[in-house]
């Protein structure tokens, strides 16, 4: 699918409008092999084509560099429409976001306009981050080690997320016993990727593992500190940010597709009160809660966007709003979490034993919502927040994999 993409070169940015008409059409066919796609699971290369041919990457790039120059808060609410199209891709490109984040925080640096320009041409960035067994953020076994006038990177990363689609991996490697990030070009000699995630849902995110044997590194693909150094960041609530937004729109979604399914049912219990379920009181109560659930996480999830939108603008570098953010983004996870599984829960309520059925694939929703919702699990949220509260304890920060 080839989209119309803007060619005005205006630093205003680009409308929802103009966003809405580029990209509603492509999210619309996206959301129609959803379920296929799960059934068979195939990953969502050609989707993901779809998406890069329509420059949906580069919706962060200035538009004199080539992109659409939106808002933190207008990728946000694309993000929340992907995700109710196809929950897999928002995650699948989590990183991505924060890497140009990276790349406009660095301008006017040459290099970082140099990569701003190759994401409007429709360049992707995926991650390998977190290592199977001891490969903590602190004990990360792949290395970075010297081979001549360059560097070999070796080890084995899991969770990949989204690096299969990718033309580029951000890789969290130890250098002389530093963390550094370094950008590894995802079809170079000495990568293997597969995909051999084996989570319930979310399961074409990609996120397997990748092994790195040799690869050759410059040093100007060597990035700066790695994920985990110590300080205050954007990058911990922007990517979290990012996985509310999927649920946001599995919530969406999963209303969109009962109130379908309700609509067109003719059979109903011996003791309800209607003659159609759309027209039963009990029924149409369960899909209150949906709707209400979808608007819910959808209007919190934009609420943190307008406000790290504000934080963008001083350079990500206003302490006391970064405080802010990250203690308003793991509030959220608290509400909309349980909020979009009781939902996601509920919407089996509406039609007894036939809305299980695996043609419908209703199931997927709160799979993909279970899993989504344990990337940075909230008990340890929780006790941060309660500790913050009572103790005016600073919150954990994560430093972001390609920041300088």
């Amino acid at each position: 699918m080839t989209a119309t993409v803007p060619t005005s070169t205006s630093a205003a940015g680009t409308t929802d409008e103009r966003l809405d008409e580029v990209f509603a059409p492509i999210f619309a066919r996206i959301a129609e092999g959803a379920v296929a796609r799960e059934d068979d699971r195939r990953l969502a290369h050609d989707e993901v084509s779809w998406l890069r041919d329509a420059k949906f990457g580069a919706l962060r790039v200035p538009v004199e560099l080539g992109g659409y120059g939106a808002s933190v808060r207008q990728v946000f609410r694309l993000l929340i429409d992907l995700a109710t199209a196809e929950s897999n891709l928002p995650q699948a490109l989590r990183v991505h976001w924060s890497f140009v984040e990276d790349q406009l925080t660095a301008l006017p640096d040459p290099e970082a306009e140099r990569w701003l320009r190759k994401v409007a041409e429709g360049t992707l960035v995926g991650n390998a981050i977190t290592e199977p067994g001891v490969g903590a953020i602190d004990r990360y076994q792949t290395r970075l080690t010297a081979d001549g006038d360059a560097w070999r990177l070796d080890g084995t990363k899991y969770y990949s997320t989204g690096s299969l689609y990718s033309d580029h991996i951000l890789v969290a490697a130890d250098q002389d016993g530093e963390r550094v990030s370094v950008l590894v070009d995802a079809d170079a000699q000495g990568v293997t990727q597969h995909d051999d995630w084996d989570g319930f849902g979310q399961r074409l995110t990609a996120s397997g593992t990748t092994e790195f044997s040799g690869v050759q590194v410059s040093d100007d693909r060597i990035l700066g500190p790695g994920y985990g150094s110590a300080g205050r960041t954007y990058a911990t609530s922007y990517l979290q940010l990012v996985q509310l937004s999927v649920l946001a729109g599995i919530a969406q979604r999963a209303t969109d597709d009962v109130s379908e399914w309700v609509r067109e049912r003719k059979r109903t219990f011996t003791h309800s009160t209607a003659d159609l379920p759309r027209h039963d009181p009990l029924v149409q109560q369960v899909i209150g809660r949906l709707t209400a659930a979808a608007y819910s996480a959808r209007t919190i999830v934009l609420d943190i966007a307008d406000q790290l939108d504000r934080l963008a603008e001083t350079g990500w570098q206003d302490e006391e709003l970064l405080d802010k953010v990250e203690f308003d983004v793991a509030r959220a996870q608290a509400t909309v979490i349980p909020l979009v599984l009781d939902a996601t829960t509920q919407l089996f309520e509406v039609g007894g034993a036939s809305i299980t059925s695996e043609r419908l694939r209703l199931d997927r929703h709160w799979r993909n919502a279970r899993v989504i919702s344990v990337h940075n699990p909230l008990i340890f949220k929780l006790q941060a927040i309660g500790d913050h509260v009572l103790n005016g304890t600073d919150l954990p920060y994560a430093w972001s994999a390609g920041q300088k």
